[in-house]
C-alpha cells in the first residue's frame, strides 16, 4: 500500500526533516501575538496542560502564557519530565486534576501535547465528572502493537526516555484500549497533515460529531505547542460555554483562509 494511503506507515523522511520548521513557527508565534490577542477570551476556568514525551512544563510555557493572557487559569502538570506510561504517573495526574477541580470549584479543561494528549484523554475517561473539555495536539491516539506508525528515531527516543519496549508499551497499556473512542465529554483532536512524527490518521479519533471533532492545522509536530493556528483554534474551543459545545467553525477572513488551506492540504 502506498505511503500516502497507508494509515500504518510512518511519516516520510522528508516530513521528519521538515520538523525544523518549528524554529520558524516559534518566531511566527511571537510575531503574530498581537493578532492572536484578538482570539476568543476565557472565563477564568482552570486548564491543565500536559507536555509531550521527555518534555517538562517548560515546553508548554508559551502555550500557557497565551491562555493566561486570554483569561484562563492555565496550569502545568508539575510532574517533571514526561517519561511515558510508568507506574503511578496516571494516578498523579488524576490527583493534580482533582486538586484543580476542588480548588477552583469548577470543571477543568485538559490540553495535551503529543504523548500528553494521550494522558489527557485517558484522564478524561477516568474522571469525566471533573473535566469540562479535552484537547490533544498531534497525539498518537491510534496505536497498534503490530504496526507502530512512528519513525525509527522516535521509537529509539521512546525506548530511551519511557520504556525499553518503545511505543509498544503504549499499545499494551490498559488505557490505550480506552482511547479507541473519545471520552464522554466534548473533545478535540488537533492534528497536522504534515506532522513528521505522528501520522495524521494516528492523531485522530472517530466519535459522535455532536461532542467530538478532528481539526486540521498547518505545521510541524515539534511546533504544535506554539503554533499560531493552534493557539487560535485552542482559544476558540476553550471559550465555549460549559454544556454548549459546538464543532469548530472558522469565521471571518481568517476562517476563509483556514478553510482554503485545509482543503488544499487534505486533498494531497
Amino acid at each position: 500500500m502506498p505511503r500516502a494511503t497507508d494509515p500504518n506507515a510512518p511519516p516520510s523522511r522528508e516530513l521528519l526533516l521538515l520538523e525544523l520548521r518549528a524554529i520558524w513557527e516559534l518566531g511566527a508565534f511571537f510575531a503574530s501575538y498581537p493578532l492572536l490577542r484578538m482570539a476568543p477570551r476565557g472565563d477564568g476556568h482552570a486548564v491543565l496542560v500536559l507536555p509531550g514525551l521527555a518534555a517538562t512544563d517548560t515546553s508548554t510555557r508559551p502555550l500557557r502564557r497565551f491562555l493566561v493572557d486570554q483569561g484562563w487559569d492555565a496550569n502545568g502538570w508539575e510532574l517533571g519530565p514526561n517519561h511515558g506510561p510508568r507506574p503511578g504517573a496516571e494516578e498523579k495526574m488524576q490527583d493534580r486534576l482533582a486538586t484543580l477541580f476542588r480548588d477552583s470549584g469548577r470543571k477543568v479543561s485538559l490540553v495535551g501535547w503529543s504523548l500528553g494528549g494521550v494522558y489527557a484523554f485517558s484522564t478524561a475517561h477516568s474522571a469525566p465528572e471533573c473535566v469540562r473539555s479535552v484537547v490533544s495536539l498531534g497525539s498518537p491516539m491510534r496505536v497498534a502493537a503490530g504496526s507502530i506508525a512512528v519513525p525509527l528515531l522516535v521509537r529509539a527516543l521512546y525506548r530511551y526516555f519511557a520504556h525499553p519496549m518503545g511505543p509498544v508499551a503504549h499499545a499494551a497499556n490498559v488505557r490505550a484500549k480506552v482511547l479507541r473512542s473519545p471520552p464522554p465529554i466534548p473533545s478535540t483532536c488537533i492534528y497536522s497533515a504534515t506532522d513528521g512524527v505522528v501520522p495524521a490518521p494516528a492523531a485522530q479519533l472517530e466519535g459522535d460529531p455532536r461532542s467530538h471533532e478532528n481539526v486540521w492545522v498547518p505545521g510541524s509536530h515539534v511546533g504544535l505547542g506554539f503554533n499560531a493556528a493552534v493557539m487560535w483554534v485552542l482559544a476558540d474551543r476553550l471559550a465555549q460555554s460549559e454544556g454548549r459545545w459546538k464543532p469548530f467553525q472558522p469565521r471571518g477572513w481568517l476562517g476563509s483562509l483556514y478553510e482554503r488551506l485545509a482543503g488544499s492540504a487534505l486533498k494531497r
